[in-house]
């Protein structure tokens, strides 16, 4: 598992239950992100944190500066571990993150967060556009109902057609088990 890093993407307090904008499944996704995060910094690897504000005051949830854009205290930072701000869903796009995965020598990503229809689906499609391995944990990441054309389309189903569109071309999309055992073995 060299040149890998965690990327944990908009863990933050909004999204939880008693959030501005909770997800369904947001507590477990974290549990399981836990997990991972435990096993990293035991291995001593790298950890990169996501966190997302809008630059707006009307925004529905992520205020600058509000308690909701906060990164939830099950996966927080800890000092040293790099916390890279964004503003638009591509965790890459006008952040400093691929400077900071070149600096640490990044070669693959295991990543975890919210929501898996949008900063999840992105991040990932960037990272491989910029030429990483990525792996996603499903059971890692979460996101809530959306709406189409009159429809509601429930997060479970929307959780795995976005799952299902990362894998093959996009990444090894697997349960946290087994990414751990493949972290336990390195």
């Amino acid at each position: 598992m060299t040149h890998t890093a965690l990327l944990l993407i908009d863990f933050q307090n909004d999204y939880f239950s008693e959030g501005k904008w909770p997800l369904n499944g947001a507590e477990q996704a974290a549990g399981q992100g836990a997990k991972l995060l435990a096993e990293f910094r035991s291995k001593g690897l790298p950890v990169v944190h996501v966190r997302h504000e809008f630059l707006t005051d009307d925004a529905p949830f992520f205020l600058a500066g509000s308690e909701g854009a906060k990164i939830h205290p099950s996966v927080a930072a800890l000092e040293g571990e790099p916390v890279i701000l964004k503003h638009k869903p591509n965790s890459f796009r006008d952040t400093e993150l691929q400077a900071v995965l070149t600096q640490l020598d990044i070669q693959n990503l295991i990543i975890v967060g919210a929501m898996s229809h949008m900063c999840i689906d992105a991040g990932v499609r960037a990272a491989v556009d910029l030429g990483y391995g990525v792996s996603v944990a499903h059971d890692a990441c979460a996101t809530r109902d959306l709406e189409f054309n009159g429809m509601t389309v429930p997060a479970a189903q929307v959780h795995a057609a976005f799952m299902a569109a990362l894998t093959p071309s996009y990444a090894t999309v697997s349960s946290t088990a087994e990414l751990l055992n493949g972290l336990k073995r390195s």
